[in-house]
């Protein structure tokens, strides 16, 4: 990157002033974290001691974010990145992008260029709004939302059914909606989710079946799961398929179909990574 820059295929290839220094944050008024859930723990106490005072991060994570709920070990384990961040610094953020990257620094996009951000408590905010007419300047959908944890969770239930199963069958979203049986496995997995988000009062804005149908209507793409396995990556399982269960369990509500998935995940996770290890 630091070489040949940032390309979107068939977009545009840009410049860009790239570094692994994590002191960089430093001066900078606006910080965006998107790295894999699983690298928060690591990574976000190292980086969190060069925010200078005032300054806003911006986080946009798969799954049940950190911020979301206290408590969460599958997202935050021993809570160290809530320790870490200054808690007036926190901007949620969901982003609606389906991409592939396909080298170093080199990004395909198959669909959708919208983010939606918010403050943790759902004011509206100066600096909120500065960041959305950012994205819009540059061409970019993006809003300033007053429901962001229902959008988390309409993001959730999608990535929970459809990354594990990706991975563990090599499917696109687009060969998945073909297949009823995976079908049947993904609306069982969505229902059970909105059982579990019912329990923390989540609002769905569209039907969950109209989701469903959105996500294989997406077509040959494959997920970032499927994406991270082929490339012999950690899998973002915790924060998705986990988080629900922990939650799940909190709450007294029956997973069993994401429980399943889960496993079956974690085990192909560990296979994976014994192979890569041995390799």
């Amino acid at each position: 990157m630091q070489a040949r820059g940032v390309t979107v295929e068939g977009e545009f290839t840009t410049k860009v002033d790239a570094t692994d220094d994590l002191a960089a944050v430093g001066g900078a008024d606006v910080v965006f974290v998107a790295l894999k859930a699983y690298s928060l723990p690591e990574l976000v106490p190292r980086f969190a001691r060069y925010l200078d005072d005032g300054a806003a991060t911006v986080w946009a994570q798969n799954g049940i974010p950190w911020w979301y709920i206290d408590g969460l070990e599958t997202v935050d384990p021993g809570g160290v990145i809530a320790r870490a961040v200054p808690p007036g610094s926190v901007i949620g953020c969901v982003a609606y992008c389906s991409t592939e990257v396909v080298a170093p620094g080199v990004v395909r996009h198959v669909e959708g260029n919208r983010f939606t951000f918010a403050e943790l408590d759902g004011t509206s905010t100066d600096r909120c709004r500065a960041i959305e007419a950012a994205f819009v300047g540059s061409g970019l959908r993006a809003a300033v939302a007053k429901d962001l944890r229902d959008q988390v969770w309409l993001k959730l239930v999608g990535n929970v059914a459809f990354n594990p199963i990706s991975a563990l069958t090599g499917a696109t979203l687009g060969q998945m909606g073909a297949q009823p049986e995976i079908v049947a496995l993904v609306r069982a997995m969505f229902d059970e989710c909105a059982q579990v988000a019912e329990q923390l009062g989540v609002a769905f804005r569209v039907p969950l079946e109209r989701r469903m149908r959105a996500g294989f209507a997406v077509g040959a793409h494959k997920t970032s799961m499927l994406q991270d396995l082929e490339a012999g990556k950690p899998l973002e399982l915790d924060c998705l398929t986990g988080a629900v269960i922990e939650l799940a369990d909190r709450f007294g509500v029956d997973v069993p179909h994401v429980r399943t998935v889960h496993a079956c995940t974690k085990l192909l996770a560990f296979r994976s990574s014994a192979a890569a290890t041995v390799g």
